[in-house]
C-alpha cells in the first residue's frame, strides 16, 4: 500500500505544481452563469482587445494645478500611448490641438484614461509598469492610477503566491498542533506526511479536471482546497489514533490492532467524509460560477484525504510499530487506567443538571445569535481589502474632485440597426450622467453610459435597474446591460438565490446521512437542530468582531453559503464521531451510559479535531483580503463553537433527557441489547490530550 502511494506521489507531483497555471480569476468564470451581465462580460471578451483593461491616472495637489502639473500629465498620456498602442478612450496622441486631459471643475485635478490590450499582460503584470512610467512629474503632485485595471491588479497583486503560502502556513500550524496533541517526537510527522500526499494528488486530480473537463477554478478556492484537505485530514488521522492506541492494549500484534481499530472508526470517517462530499456537491446547484466551482474540487479534496488516511496512513502506522508512539508508548496487555479524566466530571455534571446543560448552552449560542441583527450588508469590492490600496485610495479622490464621474461604466450591447435609439434611450434614463456610442463587431454594437451615483451604491443599482428596463422594451434591439456596478448587482441578487437552494440541499443531504449511519429518525434531527443554531451563533458573533472591532463595512456575498456549508458538513463531523461511539456503547450498556462512556473516550480526541481544524482554516485569516478573513474567522470561530460547546454540552444534554427514544426508530430505542462475550472493553481512559 505505501509503495502504491509512494509512485503515485512520484506520477502526480508534477501536476501538482501546475494548478496554479490553471486558475483563472476572469470576471466571467467568477460571475452568475445565468446572469444578464455574464453575456456583457462573454461577448466583451470576444472582441477584438475586448479583454483590454481600463486605467485611470488621477493627478492632484492641495491646490490648484500649474501648467507645469498639466504638462506632466499630458505627456505622460502620450508617452503611455505610444508604449500601450490600442484604442484609447480620449483623443490619439497625435492631435496637439486637442488635450486628452479632463481638468476638475475646482481646478486641483486632471484626469485621463487608458486601455491598455490584454497582449501585453494582465493587470497585475500592468499597474506596476504604468504607476513607475508616470513617476516624472513636478514636486506636490499627487497621482493615482485607478479604474477597473488598477483596482484587478492591486487584487491580483494579493493572490500572488497565494498557494505556496497558504500551504506552508497550513503544514506549520498542523505540524505545531500534531506535536502539542502527541508530545512526540516522531507521531506528529506521520499523519502531517500522510495529509501531504493527500493534499499533492488532490490537486493533481483538479489539474487534471481543470484539463480535462475545463471547470474553472480560481485562487480563492485552489487555497480553501489546501485548508481543507489538511484540515479535514488530520481530524481523520487523531480519530484513528486515538482507537488504534486503545486496541494496542488488548492485541499483541499491531496489524491486529490496526485491524480492530480500523474496522471500529471508518465507519464514522466514512459517514463524515461523505457528508462533506455530498455537501460540497451541493454547491453545483448554485448559479454563482465562483460558488459552484468549488464543489468539485472541494470534494475531490475530501476523497483524497479520505482515501489517504484510512489507507496509506493506517499501513505507515503498522509499519513504523509501537515504538511511533515513543514516550508514551501502550504496552499489550498492560491495564488501562480507568480514570474519568476532565470529560468523565464533564459527563457526570450533565447527567446531574441536564437542563442546566440544555439551557445555558442555548443562552449561549441565543447571546451570540444577536450579533445577526449587525451589518449584514453585501461588501463592496472598494471596501475588500484590510489594506486600502492606491487604486480604492483613487476612487475616493475622483468622487472628491470629479463628482459626476465617479461612477463604474455601464456597458449595453444591442443589434447595431438599433444603436441610435438605444443610446438615446439610455441619455434619457435618470440617474445617467453621460453616453455614447462605442464600436461594433460579432453582430453587436456597444454603448457606454456612466451613472452619476458612486459605485456600488443602491443609488447606482437603481439607475442599472432604470437602464435595462428601458432598453429592455425596445423591441428587436436584443439589448443587454453589464459592467463593474452590473456585475455585483446580480452577484448579489444571484447568491440569495443560491442560499434558498442549496442551504436546504445541504440540509437534507445530511440529515439523510445521519439517519442511514445512526440507523434512527430521532437523533439526526436533533443534531441537525444543534448544528443549525450553532452556525446562527457562530455569524452572528463573528458579526460582532467584524462590526465593533475589524471594523469591516459589509460581508462579503460568497461568505454565508460557503461558511454555512463548511459548519454544517465539518461541524456535523464531531457529532458523528461522538453518536457513533454513543450508538456502539448503548447497545450493550443502555443510552445512559453510552453517551456518558462515548464522551468521556472521545472528548479529546474530538476537542484535537476541533482545534486543528479551526486552526487550519484560521489561516485564512491571516491573508489580506477581507473575505479570506471573513471565511476564515467565521469557520474557525464556529467549529470551535461546535465542538466545545454544542458536541460537548448540548448534545450530550439532550440525548440525556430524550434517553433512549434518541434511537427511535431502531431496535435500540426500547433498550440496550444483551452484552456480546466478545465485546472489546471500553476504558475510560485519560489519553493525552492537546496542552493548549
Amino acid at each position: 500500500m505505501i509503495g502504491l502511494w509512494i509512485v503515485l506521489a512520484v506520477v502526480v507531483g508534477p501536476f501538482a505544481a501546475k494548478l496554479s497555471s490553471v486558475t483563472s480569476d476572469k470576471v466571467v468564470d467568477t460571475l452568475p452563469a445565468s446572469a444578464e451581465s455574464t453575456r456583457v462580460a462573454a461577448i466583451e471578451d470576444s472582441q477584438p482587445d475586448g479583454d483590454a483593461e481600463t486605467f485611470v491616472f488621477l493627478y492632484h495637489r492641495d491646490g490648484a494645478l500649474t501648467a507645469a502639473d498639466r504638462s506632466a500629465a499630458e505627456r505622460h498620456y502620450r508617452d503611455l500611448v505610444k508604449r500601450y498602442p490600442a484604442k484609447n478612450s480620449t483623443p490619439a496622441p497625435d492631435d496637439e490641438e486637442q488635450s486628452p486631459l479632463m481638468l476638475a471643475e475646482d481646478g486641483k485635478a486632471v484626469m485621463f484614461t487608458l486601455e491598455v490590450s490584454a497582449s501585453y499582460g494582465g493587470p497585475e503584470d500592468l499597474v506596476g509598469p504604468l504607476r513607475e512610467a508616470a513617476t516624472d512629474r513636478p514636486a506636490g503632485l499627487k497621482l493615482h492610477v485607478t479604474g477597473p485595471g488598477g483596482v484587478d491588479g492591486d487584487l491580483d497583486a494579493v493572490f500572488e503566491g497565494l498557494d505556496v503560502k497558504v500551504f506552508l502556513t497550513t503544514v506549520l500550524v498542523v505540524a505545531v498542533l500534531l506535536v502539542l496533541t502527541y508530545r512526540s517526537p516522531v507521531l506528529w510527522f506521520v499523519p502531517l506526511l500522510a495529509v501531504g500526499v493527500a493534499a499533492f494528488v488532490s490537486m493533481a486530480t483538479v489539474y487534471w479536471l481543470v484539463r480535462t473537463f475545463g471547470i474553472v477554478v480560481n485562487d480563492q478556492n485552489s487555497a480553501i482546497l489546501t485548508i481543507l484537505v489538511f484540515g479535514v485530514g488530520t481530524d481523520y488521522a487523531l480519530l484513528l489514533i486515538a482507537r488504534y492506541r486503545e486496541t494496542l492494549h488488548q492485541y499483541e500484534s499491531v496489524w491486529a490492532a490496526m485491524v480492530h481499530a480500523w474496522r471500529r472508526t471508518v465507519p464514522a470517517i466514512l459517514a463524515s467524509a461523505g457528508t462533506v462530499v455530498a455537501g460540497m456537491m451541493c454547491l453545483l446547484a448554485a448559479d454563482l460560477n465562483s460558488t459552484s466551482g468549488l464543489g468539485p474540487v472541494g470534494a475531490v479534496g475530501v476523497i483524497c484525504a479520505l482515501l489517504a488516511m484510512v489507507t496509506l496512513f493506517p499501513a505507515m502506522l503498522v509499519l513504523l510499530g509501537r515504538r511511533v508512539f515513543w514516550p508514551f508508548v501502550p504496552r499489550f496487555g498492560a491495564e488501562l487506567t480507568r480514570r474519568a479524566g476532565v470529560w468523565g466530571r464533564i459527563g457526570r455534571f450533565i447527567d446531574r443538571r441536564r437542563w442546566l446543560a440544555v439551557l445555558g448552552s442555548f443562552a449561549v449560542l441565543g447571546a451570540l445569535a444577536v450579533g445577526l441583527t449587525g451589518n449584514t450588508g453585501p461588501l463592496r469590492q472598494q471596501d475588500g481589502f484590510l489594506d486600502t490600496p492606491e487604486s480604492v485610495a483613487g476612487f475616493t479622490v475622483l468622487r472628491q474632485h470629479f463628482p459626476d464621474q465617479g461612477g463604474q461604466p455601464m456597458t449595453v450591447y444591442v443589434r447595431p440597426a438599433y444603436q441610435d435609439k438605444v443610446l438615446d434611450t439610455v441619455k434619457g434614463t435618470s440617474g445617467v450622467v453621460e453616453a455614447f456610442p462605442g464600436e461594433t463587431y460579432g453582430g453587436w454594437a456597444q454603448i457606454e453610459a456612466f451613472p452619476k451615483a458612486a459605485p456600488d451604491t443602491p443609488q447606482e443599482y437603481d439607475t442599472i435597474r432604470r437602464v435595462r428596463t428601458a432598453v429592455h422594451a425596445i423591441s428587436g434591439a436584443e439589448a443587454i446591460v453589464g459592467g463593474p456596478g452590473a456585475e455585483h448587482m446580480d452577484t448579489d441578487t444571484t447568491t440569495s438565490r443560491d442560499e434558498r437552494i442549496v442551504i436546504p440541499l445541504v440540509l437534507a443531504v445530511v440529515v439523510l446521512i445521519l439517519g442511514l449511519l445512526l440507523r434512527a429518525i430521532v437523533a439526526p434531527i436533533m443534531l441537525i437542530g444543534t448544528v443549525i443554531v450553532s452556525f446562527a451563533a457562530a455569524f452572528g458573533g463573528s458579526m460582532l468582531v467584524f462590526d465593533h472591532l475589524l471594523g469591516f463595512k459589509g460581508i462579503d456575498n460568497a461568505v454565508p453559503v460557503l461558511a454555512f456549508l463548511f459548519l454544517v458538513a465539518l461541524g456535523v463531523d464531531y457529532n458523528i464521531f461522538l453518536m457513533h461511539r454513543a450508538r456502539e456503547e448503548s447497545l450493550a450498556r443502555g443510552t445512559r451510559s453510552g453517551i456518558l462512556s462515548s464522551l468521556s473516550a472521545t472528548g479529546g480526541v474530538i476537542t484535537s479535531a476541533g482545534v486543528v481544524l479551526a486552526a487550519t482554516f484560521a489561516v485564512l485569516a491571516t491573508l489580506p483580503l477581507v473575505v479570506l478573513v471573513e471565511l476564515g474567522f467565521l469557520v474557525a470561530f464556529g467549529v470551535l463553537l461546535d465542538a466545545l460547546l454544542v458536541r460537548s454540552i448540548l448534545v450530550p444534554a439532550l440525548t440525556l433527557l430524550l434517553g433512549r427514544s434518541v434511537w427511535w426508530p431502531s431496535r435500540l430505542s426500547a433498550g440496550p441489547t444483551p452484552p456480546q462475550p466478545s465485546r472489546e472493553p471500553t476504558p475510560q481512559v485519560e489519553e493525552p490530550v492537546p496542552q493548549h
